[in-house]
């Protein structure tokens, strides 16, 4: 019997070896560049029929389809998935309508792996987004126009002004047609919930009712999408703003279907390929991959593993020539690697860098907070920022500044809750501390880490709580001691910090310990 049994177990194993084997050739390193080039250049054929709006990355995937974006935002799809619809203050995105209103609207692009044509960030948590800022700068223009005074001619011709705007103003939320009606009802049914956190958050809603001239509006191209070149309408036409949603990715039918081979070798395409970077990228960038597109495009997949390690550790060299951080990494090649080659054993362990962010644009790695002496930035540039007496380093490596003495350095290596849940709660009281005595002497204090988008702008939260009041004066904590920290509290104080620091993207899990120590730091003053 035990022989019988053994028998199909054997060849299930065998049928399911293979098709792990399939699949990881499937997904090489080469098939994922070589898609995403050939869908860039669909993203940059829709790109030119609006040349004047700003091409926008949702990040993280969407950053990969065009070697120029004028900015980034930061949509999640996990907001936007069947029962778990949410709008999430934490990520307001507050520089996008900004952005906008100035120009008259914007592209955003982004992609997706999971089957679907649009990725639910642009089915769902855009329009969420776009619906919930239009009803509140309504409800702002609304008590504007009700707090007009009848004193002068100058507050009639404003009073008419925004009257006539509201007439106009589109609050109805617009979802494509895929999305159920089910689903559209549980939406709508939330909106004025969600409208009154936002107005309650602390957000600037009158910049955005100023800069907005028009109700934002989303629209949706993919690459299946029909559109007649000769009618192309010209976005100042509309009577909205448009954000116009961008799926980079074809689905795998339709790219066979418009028969996009190479007749040197052949390659597989991956719709989405730019998603989950960590997984396939083997130490590129979007920035390294475009440096040097057509070396990488033009190789062989059976030669792209080490062309791309060729790439990263010339990199990682040339910034450790110039004092830059380029710690090694040391990836051990696995088999969804190969491509379906066997490599000498030279090329088993490669030396990579750590993804960085392109230097040639310092000024955006380091954001001050308006007044308050404390900015937020990157690791990369803490050391050559001239602007700052001191520095307050939470990456996991140490850097060499150029400081007068040691005292005006604290490096306290931190660690985000997908690696150890207690990091940044346990290191938190050394920050503060040490912010509290260079902010007391008037000194300006960088707190960096390695991207500048998470740790230490959880990090320099709990600082601007624990030792700012409201209005953003340093005070050493005697506001902190008078007052209850609630997580609106801890809300409104990121919402400020976005602002100034646009691309700052806290983990849920980090945010978590940052209210745990405020909370935990109160007690014991109480």
């Amino acid at each position: 019997m035990a022989e019988n049994d053994q028998e199909p177990r054997t060849t299930r194993d065998s049928i399911y070896r293979a098709a792990r084997s399939i699949k990881r050739r499937d997904n090489s390193l080469y098939n994922a560049l070589r898609s995403i080039y050939q869908d860039s250049i669909f993203v940059n054929e829709i790109s030119q029929l609006w040349p004047k709006l700003p091409l926008l990355a949702n990040l993280r995937c969407g950053l990969w389809y065009s070697p120029r974006f004028d900015a980034t935002c930061y949509f999640k799809s996990t907001d936007g998935h069947t029962n778990n619809l949410s709008f999430n203050t934490s990520r307001l995105n507050l520089h996008l309508p900004l952005l906008a209103g100035e120009k008259g609207g914007c592209i955003i692009i982004d992609s997706t792996r999971k089957g679907k044509r649009f990725p639910d960030s642009m089915s769902k948590t855009i329009p969420i987004w776009s619906c919930v800022l239009n009803r509140s700068i309504f409800n702002f223009l609304k008590t504007q126009s009700n707090d007009v005074g009848l004193t002068s001619d100058d507050d009639h011709d404003d009073g008419d002004r925004i009257r006539k705007l509201l007439e106009k103003w589109d609050c109805s939320l617009h979802l494509p047609l895929w999305v159920s009606k089910t689903e559209r009802a549980s939406i709508e049914a939330r909106l004025e919930e969600w409208t009154r956190e936002l107005e309650e958050s602390g957000a600037d809603i009158a910049s955005l009712a100023s800069c907005l001239k028009k109700p934002l509006r989303p629209l949706w191209v993919s690459q299946k999408t029909v559109i007649w070149l000769n009618e192309v309408p010209d976005h100042d036409s509309w009577d909205f703003t448009p954000l116009i949603l961008v799926s980079a990715s074809a689905t795998c039918g339709e790219y066979q279907q418009n028969n996009r081979s190479n007749s040197e070798f052949s390659w597989n395409y991956i719709p989405g390929a730019g998603d989950d970077e960590e997984s396939w990228s083997r130490g590129l960038s979007p920035n390294m991959f475009w440096k040097h597109v057509y070396d990488i495009i033009d190789s062989r997949p059976d030669l792209c593993n080490q062309k791309v390690a060729e790439i990263v550790e010339s990199d990682r060299v040339y910034r450790a020539q110039r004092g830059m951080e380029a710690p090694q990494v040391v990836v051990k090649s696995s088999k969804s690697c190969n491509d379906g080659v066997n490599h000498a054993k030279s090329d088993e362990i490669v030396c990579l860098s750590a993804h960085i962010t392109n230097l040639d644009e310092e000024e955006s790695l380091v954001s001050w907070l308006a007044s308050t002496n404390l900015a937020v930035g990157t690791s990369q540039v803490a050391g050559k920022e001239t602007s700052v007496d001191c520095i307050l380093n939470c990456d996991q490596n140490p850097i060499s500044v150029p400081l007068s003495s040691h005292e005006e350095y604290l490096h306290l290596p931190l660690k985000g809750s997908k690696y150890d849940r207690f990091s940044i709660f346990k290191n938190l009281a050394s920050a503060v501390n040490f912010a509290k005595m260079k902010l007391s002497l008037r000194k300006k204090l960088l707190v960096c880490c390695q991207d500048g988008e998470d740790i230490s702008v959880c990090v320099c939260l709990a600082i601007l709580i624990a030792l700012f009041n409201e209005e953003g004066h340093f005070d050493g904590g005697k506001c902190f001691e008078e007052k209850s920290i609630t997580k609106l509290e801890m809300r409104r104080m990121l919402i400020f910090m976005c602002k100034y620091a646009v691309n700052a993207r806290p983990s849920r899990g980090n945010l978590k310990q940052v209210f745990g120590f405020l909370s935990s730091r109160q007690e014991i003053s109480d």
